[in-house]
């Protein structure tokens, strides 16, 4: 379909399956146009291959392009939200920012820039990453649209570490720096899904003094995620919604491929219903980060990734076509 007729006809959508095998063609997400190829995009899926800041594994940088592959196997209706979102919103693949690998202070104003140009056009982000640094830069572009988010942070860590040998911007800081930087809404912060060691009791105590609640993996194996899901629908409430996604919140059976594995995490089905239990928050954009397809296998990691950036544009699309009316 051209742009023009993309333009008089709806929204351009994914590469036919019936007609192009998915394993032919470019990885674009979910086999959707390039941003060059359309008018406008409602949603912009946006890569960021960076990973100078991880404190273990590396390979994160590799992550997007590995998502956009295992997204292949995406198909046009969701039934779980009951949607053809790339029907009712412009969805359209967004290339990458690419950011200096020797420089973290230098990458981090360039995805912010990054950010805000498309940011600029009216589109919403879902950010494939790219470890979690990134999630700093992508935050203060949403913030200077919406004021301060309230956030959403699926994680196995907690991510507010005040620095790591002395670097102020690394994946275990960025939340940190955004609340020093009041760019989120502190009466609505929770993490999810954290679990594991830490390096002291300390590490918690900060955190609450931060405003963020806790959700560990633990609770959402106790509880159920209808009832979490509830939880995280009150902390909200109608505050424009920012959610970040590590990865490895996910048990290293469900993904092995990331750089911090963490034992006793979410399943993939437990992560992908929380998200469909946010579906009337008001989501604004999205990352997913931490993908390492070096220590994948079989593409178990990507293929979640892909499912979960799937429900994340689903919510957004749906949002979208309701306030179009």
């Amino acid at each position: 379909m051209t742009t023009a007729s993309a333009a008089s006809s709806g929204p351009v959508g994914p590469t036919d399956s019936s007609r192009v095998p998915r394993y032919a063609g470019p990885a674009t997400f979910a086999r959707l146009p390039r941003l060059d190829q359309v008018t406008a995009a409602d949603v912009a899926v946006v890569g960021v291959p960076f990973d100078t800041g991880v404190s273990y594994r590396p390979g994160a940088r590799f992550g997007g392009n590995a998502i956009r592959e295992a997204s292949r196997l995406l198909r046009p209706y969701n039934p779980a939200q009951d949607a053809s979102p790339f029907a009712l919103a412009q969805v359209a693949d967004a290339g990458d920012i690419a950011a200096n690998p020797f420089h973290i202070n230098e990458a981090v104003e360039t995805i912010e820039a990054g950010a805000d140009d498309l940011l600029g056009t009216g589109a919403r982000l879902m950010t494939l990453g790219g470890d979690h640094t990134i999630a700093l830069p992508l935050l203060r572009s949403v913030a200077k649209k919406h004021g301060p988010v309230a956030l959403l942070h699926f994680d196995a860590h907690l991510d507010t570490w005040d620095t790591y040998f002395g670097a102020e911007y690394t994946h275990g800081t960025p939340f940190r720096r955004a609340v020093e930087e009041g760019i989120l809404d502190t009466s609505a912060l929770s993490h999810v899904g954290t679990r594991g060691p830490l390096y002291g009791k300390q590490d918690l105590t900060d955190d609450e003094k931060m405003g963020f609640g806790i959700v560990t993996s633990a609770d959402v194996m106790r509880r159920g995620v209808d009832e979490i899901a509830d939880q995280l629908r009150q902390r909200i409430g109608d505050r424009p919604l920012y959610i970040s996604i590590d990865i490895d919140v996910l048990d290293p059976a469900h993904a092995p491929g990331t750089g911090t594995p963490e034992a006793g995490g979410l399943t993939s089905r437990e992560l992908l219903e929380i998200l469909r239990g946010l579906a009337s928050c008001h989501l604004v954009s999205a990352d997913l980060v931490e993908v390492a397809p070096a220590y994948d296998h079989a593409e178990i990691t990507s293929v979640a990734a892909s499912h979960t950036a799937y429900e994340l544009t689903t919510i957004m699309a749906r949002q979208i076509a309701a306030a179009r009316g």
